[in-house]
């Protein structure tokens, strides 16, 4: 492997970032994001004191009696998440080594910290500091609840932050304490989110010619992936509730996990599946001949109502039941392939590793520690050489010398443009928005919130299926739906429908005009319509193009149509989600379409940014399931070199104890208490009053699990879930009350933070629209204004487009703009 150079070359970039130098001095909060910058190119650098970062000691562990593996890479995390990255160690008592960190700080572009990190604290990297050093410097910050605030110092870990962040709240059943998914996810949804911020903040210092601090909350993160209940409770009056794997919040929920021969499958009893099973169901006696004779259209217009005629829900689940129960996962999710239906399994660790469709689009990559075991690869597949692996997570101070040598050679000065003042970060940019549902609307919001024109393109005859979703702001109406609100602020929409060959036309002149465009149909269908990237890029030889699906362009599922909640069952959050005596309950509504955005948001500033420097476009194919497995990298290691069978474990944890959910007074009310160290063990048992030290070790408090939570259950049931957390929090224990939309609505950390922004939307009057997930120093971020409705801006769209009155009166006439 070739050493890399830390040099800048002027206008020779092909990996999209390679002319910029990260200094990582994250814990194993938000690692994954100075990786996922390094994957795209750029140079990072793990900046660790003398006895190596704490991220080095994170569970899981390589359990190995094999003495040629480095002892600073038995965590599996670490290895997961510090690929292309290199280490040097400094010492911040040693006046040499304050003079190499000061020439790092100058050279670098991005600086990445955790909030209370011993790094942190040993370097003082305070950004008045760094900034003072490097007046182009971009700092971020990650941390549990923000860099400062009420919550700022609260103690905060992958469940409490989880349940203060309102995911926990919705998922699980009623019966039973809300979860949380079995595997940690809080620090890999803010990891990711601090890179997209960090792009966000360097386009603004591009914009400003001054340094720039970025403020990125884990909690706000995991807000985001409530979806639809980010802000529910504002539109309609009341929180969703949890119910399991039932698609819920409607009159008549509907399944969506279903029992196999072996296991699980994920898949709605609608009549796309009904009527693609019929035969099968017919030659195995499930239903008889008349049931082909049966208005399945018409069951899935009266879905919603309980006494629905000739057939309701509860007879189609029946059936689909019946039939799913006879044969095994891969055998109908093989079937659903063939007959153009989503059956999605239920897949474990394992079954992920030998899913044909991954192996074939060539995803896996070996791990540092032996070619036979793998680990996620690279997250998109693009036209150009914008990602790669060149670099597997380094050793304790592996390129210390190498780095060193490199800062005598010197640098070439980097040639930014001249500031333009006080301009929004992507100002100046167009994009054209063809996606719908979540991933796509939510990416080209990113650009939309930022200074983008983002114009949207659906129809009434094909509008976006989120205008239809709940919560609604009074009657349902199409355009009055915030689940679609949310993902689509601060854009225009144009009512185009794309089935006329006049409309087509529209659509090109659009693309024409844009810098991005951005679609999320099958794949084929965009070819069909003659604006895949081949054609695109001859009327706009520049345009940045971003196609997005569950599975990828290529592939044997590539066809796969569906949602997030059937690419979280292929991708294994639903495994590990839920209870272990009872089916998964799975995470809320389409967990993946949390993930995979924050992936987009990443690529769509890298590309533009490379766009800036070379005026080169690009194009680039998404899986969301490739960019959502990343999120289970280490337990995906644990899985192959421990035999660790990761599953769904309620929301206890396999190395320390105890963690749960307990009730608290008031209906429903519950308060996460989630003890990592000896010390916050030896604080909670003093408070509810239990004899600590009768089980002074992890080990022993995992084997007495069930009568520690008798025992905290008995202490906080008498208790409201805010005292509770008051309580634990002032004795130095991580709890948190398990927050739902009414309670972030009034959550003191996100008025501190201005999270919640409202506007006045054309039809649902004054709205909250959840905000950003992280603040950066000199500009109010947060979406500029309200979603659309739908077709709002036609008119104003088709004028910019150079359309004459008569060619837009005639396109209003024939229907082409509807």
């Amino acid at each position: 492997m070739q050493p890399w150079r830390f040099r800048f070359i002027a206008n020779e970039n092909k990996i999209l970032l390679d002319c910029y130098t990260v200094l990582d001095f994250t814990d194993e909060r938000g690692e994954i994001g100075p990786m996922l910058l390094g994957d795209l190119g750029a140079n990072v650098i793990r900046v660790e004191l003398p006895e190596g970062s704490e991220a080095r000691n994170v569970a899981p562990y390589y359990n190995t009696t094999n003495t040629t593996t480095e002892d600073d890479l038995r965590s599996l995390q670490f290895v997961a998440f510090n690929r292309n990255k290199r280490s040097i160690t400094l010492d911040p008592g040693n006046d040499e080594d304050q003079r190499v960190l000061e020439q790092l700080i100058t050279k670098a572009d991005f600086i990445f910290t955790s909030r209370g990190s011993r790094e942190l604290a040993a370097f003082d990297l305070d950004f008045d500091k760094t900034s003072a050093i490097n007046h182009r410097i971009v700092q971020v910050i990650v941390s549990a609840f923000g860099n400062d605030g009420p919550h700022a110092d609260l103690k905060g870990n992958d469940l409490v932050i989880a349940a203060m962040g309102g995911p926990v709240s919705l998922q699980g059943v009623a019966d039973r304490q809300p979860v949380r998914v079995s595997a940690p996810q809080v620090w890999r949804h803010a990891g990711v989110e601090s890179a997209a911020g960090a792009m966000v903040a360097h386009r603004r210092m591009l914009k400003t010619g001054k340094a720039q601090f970025v403020d990125v909350s884990a909690q706000c993160a995991m807000t985001w992936t409530m979806l639809n209940g980010m802000d529910a409770y504002a539109i309609q009056g009341y929180d969703f509730e949890r119910s399991g794997s039932f698609m819920s919040n409607m009159s008549n929920p509907i399944e969506l996990v279903h029992p196999t021969s072996d296991g699980y499958i994920v898949a709605l009893p609608n009549s796309k599946v009904i009527m693609g099973s019929m035969e099968w169901m017919i030659e195995e006696g499930v239903v008889d001949d008349s049931y082909r004779d049966i208005d399945w259209l018409q069951y899935d217009a009266t879905i919603r109502e309980p006494d629905a005629k000739p057939v309701n829900l509860a007879e189609g689940n029946r059936i689909v039941e019946e039939f799913l129960v006879k044969h095994t996962k891969d055998e109908l999710y093989e079937f659903g392939l063939k007959q153009g239906i989503s059956l999605c399994p239920v897949n474990t660790l394992k079954e992920l590793l030998d899913n044909k469709h991954i192996k074939t689009r060539d995803y896996w990559v070996a791990s540092p520690i032996s070619d036979d075991i793998k680990t996620p690869g690279v997250w998109c597949k693009p036209s150009i050489d914008a990602i790669s692996i060149r670099q597997t997570a380094p050793a304790l101070n592996q390129h210390g010398s190498q780095i060193r040598a490199e800062l005598q050679e010197g640098t070439e000065t980097k040639d930014h443009p001249a500031p333009e003042g006080d301009v929004l970060p992507f100002d100046g940019i167009k994009v054209a928005d063809f996606s719908w549902v979540g991933v796509g609307p939510i990416s080209a919001k990113y650009l939309a919130d930022h200074g983008a024109t983002v114009t949207r393109v659906e129809s009434e005859g094909r509008p976006d299926v989120l205008r239809g979703g709940v919560p609604m702001k009074g009657e349902p109406h199409i355009n009055h739906s915030q689940f679609y609100g949310d993902f689509n602020t601060s854009k225009r929409s144009m009512a185009l429908d794309m089935k006329s060959p006049a409309s087509i036309e529209i659509a090109k002149k659009l693309i024409s005009q844009s810098d991005v465009m951005i679609e999320s149909f099958a794949p084929g269908a965009i070819e069909r319509m003659g604006l895949n990237y081949d054609e695109v890029k001859k009327l706009n030889p520049s345009i940045i193009m971003v196609s997005t699906c569950l599975m990828g362009q290529t592939g044997p599922a590539a066809g796969l149509a569906g949602y997030g909640y059937h690419a979280a069952a292929i991708a294994g959050f639903y495994e590990l989600t839920g209870y272990p005596d009872r089916a998964p309950s799975g995470p809320w509504v389409a967990y993946t379409d949390t993930i995979a955005p924050r992936f987009i948001q990443i690529l769509l500033a890298s590309a533009l940014d490379r766009k800036r420097r070379t005026g080169e476009g690009c194009y680039i194919d998404v899986a969301q399931i490739e960019t959502a497995l990343h999120f289970l990298a280490p337990e995906l290691l644990d899985f192959q070199l421990n035999g660790t069978n990761h599953t769904r474990m309620t929301n206890r944890s396999s190395i320390a104890a105890p963690q749960g959910c307990y009730p608290c007074t008031g209906e429903d009310k519950w308060c996460a208490i989630a003890v990592d160290t000896d010390d916050e063990w030896m604080a909670l048992a003093a408070v509810i009053g239990f004899d600590g030290a009768s089980m002074p070790t992890n080990a022993e408090r995992l084997t007495n699990h069930d009568e520690i939570d008798a025992a905290i259950r008995n202490w906080t049931s008498s208790r409201s879930a805010e005292e509770v957390m008051q309580t634990l929090q002032h004795a130095g224990v991580p709890a948190g009350v398990v927050q739902r939309s009414s309670d972030l609505l009034a959550d003191k950390q996100y008025k501190h933070r201005g999270f919640y922004r409202y506007h006045d939307h054309g039809a649902m009057g004054n709205v909250p629209y959840a905000g950003h997930q992280y603040r950066i120093s000199d500009y109010d971020n947060g979406p500029r204004g309200p979603a659309p409705l739908l077709g709002e801006h036609s008119y104003e769209v088709l004028m910019e487009l150079g359309l004459a009155d008569e060619e837009i009166a005639e396109a209003y006439a024939s229907g082409v703009i509807n």
